[in-house]
């Protein structure tokens, strides 16, 4: 089945930060090193932890779509898809989560690019998930944990 280009264009769009919300790169960017870990009065989140639990949500759903060899093994809900630490080891540490974010987001593009992958076909080893609904669900995860890494900025007076 030969993909829409235009449907493809528009999920790249939407991986790419789409154009309704702040994108990746401004979120975590330009963040005091000193501010990545604290957790504000009120959140349950230090921007660390929602920056390392966006990378490693996209990490699985990328290994669940690759999963063609059998290899892909569940993670535990919530330990596994969240930090321990409130604050990263190091400024390389951080740096390291935002590098993984955007390889992982570049495998996952090329996935969905792929001629040979149906967008819409059943993962045979899923209990009914499509690319597509992999995609949407990175976009929308995404999303959703970003606005909040803004609202904590926010709170800790660190955002535009």
């Amino acid at each position: 089945m030969a993909m829409d280009d235009r449907l493809l264009k528009e999920l790249e769009f939407q991986l790419n930060g789409g154009n309704a919300h702040a994108n990746f790169d401004d979120v975590v960017g330009g963040l005091a090193p000193k501010l990545r870990g604290v957790v504000p009065k009120g959140m349950p989140y230090s921007t660390w932890q929602l920056l390392e639990h966006i990378r490693i949500a996209q990490r699985d759903i990328l290994e669940f779509c690759q999963n063609e060899d059998g290899s892909y093994e569940s993670m535990n809900w919530p330990e596994d898809y969240w930090p321990k630490n409130a604050a990263p080891s190091s400024g390389k540490a951080w740096e390291k989560s935002i590098a993984d974010h955007h390889a992982d987001l570049k495998k996952f593009l090329k996935l969905i690019r792929n001629p040979k992958r149906d967008l819409f076909a059943p993962f045979p080893w899923g209990s009914g998930q499509t690319l597509f609904h992999e995609a949407m669900l990175l976009v929308d995860h995404a999303a959703y944990h970003l606005g909040e890494i803004v609202a904590v900025r926010r709170v800790l007076g660190a955002w535009k």
